[in-house]
């Protein structure tokens, strides 16, 4: 018998865990929400443009410790579309809306990209709801005006005309290795740039890459130094999203945050090194009560080969918001 590939589908993934998926209004957007698993709640956000299959790899192996919820930020994916900006604050109203409708008081954040960049925002704006906090290759920590150009540019390219051509070049630029995106990744995401109505959510999701919107918004040790949040940053060693450079601006502005840099990954280490991300998410949440024990978490983590930096090496270029 011809072996199996590791992957084979994005709902594959899933097949042997019990799950939920389905819509749940918040405060009048309907939001889609996949849950599965038990334990401490673990919230996964996705980046700009993306969906919830981004964790489609990982939901499977968390939900072993965790409730995870992983859901489609508002204005992506398939959930509702409104014509407003989406803004930082908007994005963390409706994570914070989307909790209250799940009656969940407390959870650890995850979040990728911009959904780190959310993530950030609640934790410093909603101290209370956050217990543990992890940002997943935020990019463009440094606010660079180039690097903002070019975020807009190409995923416009990508929802003006979601062509494979188009949307593959868009998705292959989250990889490291380029082999491991399918014709099924790019085909899901072909058919949410193709929503009627995408296009105008798109540009309300790129309004963060206008400079003077962003400056209301961007990282700061104004509002980052306030997160009181146990933190880890998770980085990689080939993220063209940002390099470590912008990983140690944020370590000295993070009041108590730690640095792991996951090798052989690009912008989406949660799909290109699955092992190393749950390694790495159970060591750090184990520390807090009621999640997983400390021993097992350490006992995975042996055998993830991901490395610990505390601060910054030979460092990458620029960066972008690009999930």
């Amino acid at each position: 018998m011809t072996e199996l590939p590791d992957h084979i589908s994005l709902w594959a993934e899933l097949a042997n865990v019990a799950h939920e998926l389905r819509h749940v209004d918040v405060a009048g957007v309907r939001t889609r929400v996949l849950r599965a698993g038990s334990g401490p709640d673990l919230i996964l956000l996705h980046g700009t443009g993306g969906h919830l299959e981004a964790y489609a790899r990982d939901i499977a192996g968390l939900a072993k410790d965790f409730t995870v919820t992983a859901y489609d930020m508002v204005g992506h994916g398939w959930s509702d579309l409104p014509d407003t900006p989406y803004t930082t604050d908007v994005l963390s109203d409706h994570l914070i809306g989307l909790m209250d409708a799940l009656s969940i008081d407390q959870a650890h954040l995850s979040g990728e990209s911009l959904g780190g960049w959310v993530t950030a925002w609640t934790a410093a704006h909603h101290p209370g709801r956050v217990d543990r906090l992890v940002l997943n290759t935020p990019g463009n920590i440094a606010n660079k005006p180039e690097v903002m150009a070019r975020m807009r540019d190409s995923t416009m390219i990508a929802v003006s005309d979601p062509s494979d051509a188009n949307v593959r070049r868009r998705v292959e630029f989250l990889f490291h290795d380029t082999s491991m995106v399918t014709d099924e990744l790019v085909n899901f995401r072909r058919a949410i740039y193709s929503r009627p109505g995408f296009l105008t959510a798109i540009k309300n999701t790129l309004v963060l890459q206008d400079p003077v919107t962003r400056a209301r918004f961007s990282w700061d040790p104004a509002w980052v130094g306030t997160i009181k949040a146990p933190t880890l940053l998770l980085w990689t060693d080939h993220d063209p999203t940002g390099g470590l450079d912008e990983a140690a601006m944020l370590l000295g502005w993070l009041p108590d945050a730690r640095l792991e840099v996951i090798e052989g990954a690009g912008h989406w280490p949660q799909w290109e090194k699955r092992a190393e991300f749950l390694a790495a998410h159970r060591r750090f949440l184990a520390a807090a009560p009621g999640s997983a024990s400390s021993e097992d978490s350490a006992g995975l983590a042996d055998s993830a080969g991901s490395g610990d930096l505390a601060g910054s090496g030979d460092l990458a270029g620029s960066g972008d918001e690009a999930s």
